[in-house]
């Protein structure tokens, strides 16, 4: 019976260990490779247009003026023709000389058709104020901090016009090797490069699988675009979350039942991380956005059941309410050991899912390496980096207590763009602390008073 009980308790702990890595990284990990086997074996090629048609892009500008400039150039060196290009800058209240930037690019880029637009009360309604302006065929949106890769913009709408059926693509997001190479110290640098595999392993292998399977979560803000027919039936960007792109792509999924869609071969590159402070405000927002939409959307079907058959419910599933069982195997590693779990156990399991988290990531790994084929200077960079793959289940899970960070904040504290950063949270637990230890400490002081009263 000791056996049978042993046996048990081993298989419970194993089951919980392995179920949710197993379902939400191991699986999708294997469809990502195979759906590249797919496309080896029947690629899809999309010729010229035979007419290219005209395309807005949308820029926000927020004191953006040490990297417009490079974003403006990127899209005029663009092998999209210039005069089938229409572009917005819009101006959400920023302090600083982005508009002269903007004036600057107007007589170094004269062939471009550009306009200034200023916009008050958030990014929301500067995108909105936008499309409002708008002609030309498709919409693009695209951050002001980034610079396109030269086919970007020909090969999405080689897509969309070989696609009929396409009317929302997000595109393929990275970060800029040459600055992460310019980081100096062992630990900046590696954390900026594993942030590099991270994105390009969740837009070009990660989102691959999500788009065949219908299940991408969210068009990136970063660089996404719609045929114009499609975004103006919608509701436009929403007001009242700061994850405005989140919001749209639910949209068009749940109120316009159209599916989203990725380019893969249309690359924008974004600056590396400023630092961990910037990567603990980015992620903890992108989280209460995922909330707040969440709660627009899911209120009704938020159900158990519905984990297997809609796929914003089982992102939410796993990012909040996994969170927690997640979190309490972390913590109870220690509290094993008095149990009848033996270290040896306990190490091997650990090891395991380890070991099944790095062979994921070298899954995608080979993955990205296929779909970054067409790249080669990105290609070379991103196989330069395979030792970085067994770091990434750390970085992970820093991320992963971040994220879980954000779904706490978010409980007591409204929602605002500007959160705070890993230090300003540190500084007030420093002060809470000494406050706290500082009232036993004033207890016995006024009870030494009391007692050596004259």
């Amino acid at each position: 019976m000791t056996v049978i009980n042993q046996f048990f308790n081993s298989m419970l702990l194993w089951t919980a260990w392995i179920i949710i890595p197993l379902i939400m990284e191991i699986i999708p990990s294997l469809g990502s490779f195979l759906i590249l086997l797919k496309k080896k074996i029947f690629p899809q090629h999309y010729g010229d247009p035979l007419i290219w048609p005209e395309i807005t892009l949308i820029i926000p500008v927020y004191n953006s003026q040490d990297s417009l400039e490079e974003c403006i150039k990127s899209i005029n060196d663009s092998d999209y023709p210039n005069e089938k290009m229409r572009i917005f800058l819009v101006n959400n209240q920023g302090k600083d000389h982005s508009f002269q930037v903007y004036t600057k690019c107007q007589e170094q880029f004269p062939d471009l058709l550009m306009q200034w637009l200023n916009a008050k009360q958030g990014k929301s309604r500067a995108l909105n104020l936008a499309l409002f302006n708008a002609d030309g065929k498709y919409i693009i949106h695209v951050d002001s901090d980034g610079q396109f890769e030269p086919h970007a913009l020909s090969n999405m709408v080689r897509k969309f016009e070989a696609c009929p059926h396409v009317d929302c693509m997000t595109g393929a997001i990275l970060t800029m090797p040459e600055l992460i190479e310019e980081y100096k110290g062992i630990l900046p640098r590696l954390l900026r490069k594993m942030e590099f595999m991270e994105y390009a392993q969740a837009f070009l292998a990660g989102r691959n699988y999500a788009s065949e399977t219908n299940s991408i979560y969210t068009l990136s803000g970063a660089f996404s675009a719609f045929r114009k027919s499609a975004v103006l039936k919608s509701q436009l960007y929403n007001t009242d979350t700061i994850c405005e792109d989140t919001n749209i792509t639910f949209q068009m999924r749940y109120l316009q039942k159209i599916k989203v869609h990725i380019c893969e071969n249309a690359i924008f590159c974004v600056d590396p991380i400023e630092g961990v402070n910037k990567l603990y405000t980015q992620r903890q927002r992108w989280q209460r956005g995922s909330l707040e939409v969440s709660h627009q959307f899911l209120e009704k079907d938020l159900k158990v059941r519905k984990m297997f058959t809609n796929v914003m419910v089982r992102t939410l599933m796993y990012d909040h309410t996994f969170a927690f069982p997640r979190l309490i195997w972390y913590l109870a590693l220690f509290c094993l050991m008095c149990m009848n779990y033996s270290a040896k156990m306990i190490l091997l399991s650990t090891g395991m899912i380890f070991l099944l988290y790095i062979i994921s990531g070298y899954l995608y790994y080979f993955s990205t390496v296929g779909y970054l084929r067409e790249f080669r200077a990105m290609k070379k960079y991103y196989q330069r980096l395979w030792y970085v793959v067994p770091f990434l289940p750390f970085f992970n899970l820093m991320v992963f207590f971040i994220r879980f960070a954000g779904v706490i904040n978010s409980i007591n504290t409204d929602s605002a763009w500007k959160t705070r950063t890993l230090t300003d949270e540190r500084k007030d637990f420093e002060k809470e602390l000494k406050a706290e230890v500082r009232k036993p400490l004033n207890l016995l002081q006024r009870a030494r008073k009391a007692v050596n009263y004259e």
